[in-house]
């Protein structure tokens, strides 16, 4: 119980930083697509959105697995942590430098992939910002292995509130002051650039501002690099970049997929991007939950390994996870009527897409919780087998219907990937590493969050206003006291909430 409770209070704490900076990341979402609204800014909304899935690649690849190697062996006794800690950032401050030059020496053939040919700049700035997030990378990681999530927490904030800024100036207010002033100095240096290009340098100064938060972290660098350790480091590390890139496949291929294979036009190809990259945002309460669970729970599973009852612990965690996903997923599913306004008018075409889209992130959420086996016995060949899978499944699905589905067809193949990858790791898991999880329970908890989205459904169709909201929040009630039911022993044996359950 201990143990559980350092996860749930280092899940608070991560959880408390990340719900605040992808809170306040999300309220770019209605300042965007509320802005950007005609046909060229859903344009340039797409445009970022595909930089930014090739910017979620390039990081898999510039950190080529070393946070996760960094957890491993800062836990094992005969591993120096300081050593470990200089010689894998000294690892990545080279190989960050070599990767950024010889990408930046092909800038221009880049560019004209993304249909970006006039502005190879934009591809210079996207490596910039790919430098500084990954030199922040095990900065980072050190915070969280040494448990220390306020400091951690002030950090990502920090940067995002510059983000969210500098955004807020360069469309909302911007556009406005350069009308009214078109000689000043702001107007002269901002007139070369699209919307996209300033919100690339909006992102840009937040993640050079967050680098230099972490000088505590990173000014102790010497450039030492142990050789024996180094090998050991990179041998274990480097499995989780195919790893890695098989989960980027899952989770942003889909946009680049949609840009290239839809039939029509390049314009009209981006504006259905940007539909389906903002509404796949409306799935922010899944995702704000699995990513704080994955800050806090990496380091934690790894800390447990090596207790006796580390494999009950393990299935308590997917039990109370689950409940939340689900807790999540309705929050969204039942009130999407008023979520609806978190995008504007243009992009809310794609809401039916939202559901699939949800559910898809919760079997991601158990597919994260499943993957300690693998992790923790050094089997990453299965992980890595599993990612691949799940990879296949994404690019088969996506090339035979985008043509004729769009993003439906993205959605679903997101959908039927991490399925698909939650049966393989299971079935592996409890074969190597048997960890006893109550199935029945979590098949009940899903299952009746699917009963109640389908009742939902059925009851919209007679319901509307105030009426639809009460009806959302009646089944949400609904939800929780089933969970009570189910959960009334283990919510006894806790400190605060025990007390009003034995009353």
């Amino acid at each position: 119980m201990a143990s559980l409770k350092s996860l749930a209070s280092q899940t608070v704490w991560y959880g408390m930083s990340n719900i605040a900076s992808r809170f306040l990341n999300y309220l770019l979402t209605p300042l965007l697509t509320y802005l950007l609204a005609d046909a060229a800014g859903m344009q340039h909304y797409g445009e970022l959105t595909l930089l930014y899935a090739a910017i979620a690649f390039a990081n898999v690849i510039f950190t080529y697995g070393m946070e996760t190697a960094y957890f491993r062996f800062s836990h094992q006794k005969d591993v120096n942590r300081e050593t470990l800690y200089q010689t894998s950032l000294s690892s990545l401050v080279f190989s960050t430098f070599g990767l950024c030059l010889l990408l930046w020496l092909f800038r221009r053939p880049i560019a004209g992939f993304f249909e970006l040919a006039a502005f190879p700049y934009y591809i210079t700035w996207c490596l910039w910002i790919i430098a500084f997030d990954t030199l922040a990378a095990l900065p980072f990681a050190r915070l969280r292995q040494e448990g220390r999530p306020r400091r951690y927490a002030l950090v990502k904030v920090s940067g995002i509130v510059v983000n969210i800024a500098c955004t807020v100036w360069v469309i909302g207010y911007g556009p406005g002051y350069i009308a009214a002033h078109p000689e000043s100095l702001y107007a002269r240096w901002a007139a070369p650039y699209t919307a996209t290009g300033l919100l690339l340098l909006c992102n840009l100064a937040a993640s050079a501002f967050t680098f230099l938060m972490l000088f505590p972290e990173w000014k102790s660098l010497r450039f030492r690099v142990d050789k024996a350790l180094w090998g050991k480091v990179l041998a274990y590390a480097l499995p989780f970049v195919i790893i890695g890139l098989g989960g980027m496949v899952n989770e942003t291929m889909d946009r680049i997929l949609l840009q290239k294979l839809l039939p029509g036009t390049e314009e009209a190809a981006k504006q259905t991007v940007a539909i389906y990259s903002a509404n796949y945002k409306l799935a922010i309460f899944i995702t704000l939950f699995i990513q704080a669970f994955r800050m806090a729970a990496e380091p934690f599973f790894f800390r447990e390994a090596g207790n006796e009852n580390a494999h009950k612990t393990y299935a308590r965690v997917m039990n109370w996870f689950v409940i939340t996903l689900c807790l999540a997923l309705l929050t969204t599913v039942l009130f999407l009527d008023v979520w609806k306004y978190m995008v504007g008018a243009p992009y809310r075409s794609g809401l039916g897409i939202v559901p699939i889209l949800l559910w898809a992130n919760v079997c991601l959420g158990i597919y994260y919780n499943l993957s300690v086996w693998y992790k923790n016995t050094g089997k990453l060949q299965y992980g890595t087998a599993i990612t691949l899978i799940g990879a296949a499944v994404t690019l088969v699905l996506n090339a035979l219907f985008i043509p004729r589905f769009g993003m439906w067809a993205a959605a679903w193949a997101t959908f039927a990937a991490y399925f698909v990858m939650v049966l393989l790791s299971l079935m592996w898991g409890q074969k190597f590493y048997p960890v006893p999880y109550d199935l029945r329970r979590i098949g009940g908890y899903l299952g009746a969050a699917l009963a109640l989205q389908f009742l939902h459904l059925f009851l919209r169709l007679h319901l509307s206003g105030i009426w639809l909201l009460l009806e959302g929040a009646v089944l949400f009630g609904a939800f929780l006291l089933f969970v009570f039911w189910k959960e009334k022993e283990g919510l006894g044996r806790m400190p605060v909430v025990g007390k009003l359950v034995r009353k």
